[in-house]
């Protein structure tokens, strides 16, 4: 998730031309909460061209970033040129590691805790991500995940559990660590698990427990884990095996990252495609095969999030996919006007600009458009 912000590195950014105008048939909508609106058949032509501009926009983002790593950045990090040194690229994992997940202890799940206990529900139940869908708790331990599988060496399907190192890759830097401290490293793997699993203990939906005690144990976990993780960083930088880290940057690359990169572009194929049919055929069924293909499309994201380095920073593909929180009213009047120009933005533009372009794009623009209170839309 990135919040909506933006920094003046920007490279470049992929635009995209919009599908079709909307129909001028369509009636203008108007809600009193655009939190509160409902999709109807009278204003679908808008509400395909957006999910679709939308989709496509993904797409292409998902897909620029598997390129770019597969094309030139996998090669920079693998021989260590992008940090300076093997150590130093262990070190940039590890610092991966501790941004998500102390961003999911004191940001993702802690922002709406805080604006809850301050009275501020309404700013608290709008602060948590993914509440369109009901799909936060998982969102936040697949971002341990992300962690896990950096960790492992290899890419987890299923739940965590104490069991799930024992699929740790030889090369792997849980591996490397083991061999380092067994101790220490047993007990961040530990902390993975707990800060996964006080995760899934927060009562469904988060939005409806935001100040639950499970809500404060999630929280208490991360902050577990994000100490343990500096802890291992400290091991890492005072070891100076760079044959040895060698091969534990090259397993991370080729078994972690790109393969996840890979899975993000098919899977964002998929969404685009489900959203098409969509458009072409509304129905229940239609939205309902949306809004799993952006569940789908989701996953790969949430488990990149420990590596949120590279091309998906350099070229602000992170708020481009994923900004957080939303434009809901600005998302409401396009798709009254059909200004999909907007969605864009290009090198040179202000902050502000490409602020306002990235918070009416991405996954939870889409999400917005698909689902309603933990649901896939229904046609009225």
């Amino acid at each position: 998730m990135k919040r909506i912000f933006f920094i003046a590195s920007i490279l470049c950014c992929t635009t995209f031309t919009a599908c079709n105008s909307n129909d001028p048939e369509d009636p203008t909508i108007e809600v009193t909460d655009a939190a509160d609106l409902d999709y109807s058949s009278a204003y679908a032509a808008s509400w395909a061209n957006y999910s679709r501009n939308v989709a496509a926009l993904l797409k292409s983002d998902a897909e620029r970033l598997s390129r770019e790593w597969t094309d030139g950045f996998a090669e920079q990090f693998r021989t260590g040129r992008f940090s300076g040194s093997y150590n130093e690229s262990l070190q940039q994992v590890l610092d991966g590691c501790i941004d998500i997940a102390n961003e999911v202890g004191t940001a993702k799940i802690g922002e709406p805790y805080d604006y809850w206990t301050e009275g501020k529900t309404t700013t608290a139940v709008y602060a948590v991500e993914s509440w369109y869908s009901w799909h936060s708790r998982d969102d936040y331990s697949n971002n341990i995940k992300s962690v896990a599988n950096s960790l492992l060496g290899t890419r987890l399907s299923g739940r965590l559990t104490a069991a799930s190192a024992t699929s740790a890759h030889a090369n792997s830097l849980y591996a490397y660590c083991s061999a380092l401290d067994a101790a220490r490293t047993a007990t961040l793997w530990q902390s993975v698990v707990a800060a996964y699993d006080a995760i899934q203990a927060i009562p469904q939906p988060f939005r409806n427990n935001i100040n639950s005690r499970e809500t404060v144990a999630a929280m208490d976990a991360c902050r577990v884990l994000t100490e343990n993780l500096e802890a291992m960083k400290g091991l890492i930088a005072a070891h100076t095996d760079e044959a040895g880290m060698k091969s534990v940057v090259e397993q991370y690359v080729d078994a972690v990252v790109l393969p996840t990169y890979a899975d993000l572009a098919r899977k964002n194929a998929a969404l685009y495609d489900a959203v098409v049919a969509l458009g072409a055929a509304p129905s229940n069924s239609t939205f309902a095969a949306a809004c799993e293909a952006w569940l789908a499309a989701r996953e790969p994201w949430e488990t990149s999030e420990a590596f949120l380095f590279g091309p998906v920073d350099e070229l602000g593909l992170d708020p481009n996919m994923d900004s957080w929180p939303l434009d809901q009213d600005a998302i409401v009047k396009i798709l009254t006007s059909g200004n999909y120009d907007s969605l864009n933005w290009s090198d040179g533009d202000d902050d502000d600009a490409i602020e306002a372009a990235q918070s009416l794009r991405g996954f939870h623009t889409l999400e917005f458009l698909l689902f309603k209170n933990g649901n896939p839309r229904t046609v009225k």
